[in-house]
């Protein structure tokens, strides 16, 4: 089942653990590819120092502030496309960033690298888009929660908070 826009419509701290074992699928340049989201990252607000929209509404940070579902994808180092979903209500910015799926796409970048993911994608809707969405398979999987990555120029509460939900393996 494909993930409606009703998915998206609430706080990113509900909607990021539950994106874990979600199936991202791609249909660019005529390739399907399906893979499992094995890690997400929440960012909530303005007053999250390590969301972009900390500095307010800007050109780039626009997207983040419309409604639920909207992808935000954006150039990380000059090099990398990043893909988030925002999430909430209108005008409240936050998002979930898809962090990591299975195989060996164990980073943002290396991920969207491989499904084709570029700018292109930014402020389409994830529910409404034949390029890209995501589905619910129905399986339920355990998570655990960790610090975020790369974010060393926010704020000590907000750099150590354990906003990232990660795909925990059974061993």
């Amino acid at each position: 089942m494909i993930l409606e826009k009703s998915f998206f419509e609430r706080d990113v701290l509900e909607v990021a653990p539950e994106l874990v074992g979600k199936i991202l699928v791609t249909n660019i340049d005529g390739v399907e590819r399906r893979l499992m989201i094995t890690e997400t990252e929440a960012y909530r607000g303005e007053e999250d120092t390590a969301c972009h929209a900390s500095k307010g509404r800007t050109n780039r940070t626009d997207v983040l502030y419309r409604e639920a579902g909207t992808i935000y994808v954006y150039l990380c180092y000059g090099m990398h496309w990043l893909i988030n979903i925002v999430t909430g209500e209108k005008d409240e910015p936050q998002a979930v960033l898809i962090r990591a799926c299975e195989g060996n796409f164990n980073g943002p970048g290396k991920l969207t690298k491989y499904l084709k993911i570029t700018g292109s994608l930014n402020g389409e809707k994830i529910f409404q888009n034949k390029l890209i969405r995501i589905e619910d398979t129905g399986e339920r999987v355990k998570i655990f929660r960790d610090k975020r990555v790369g974010i060393s120029y926010a704020t000590p509460k907000y750099r150590n908070i354990k906003w990232r939900f990660i795909l925990k393996e059974d061993k």
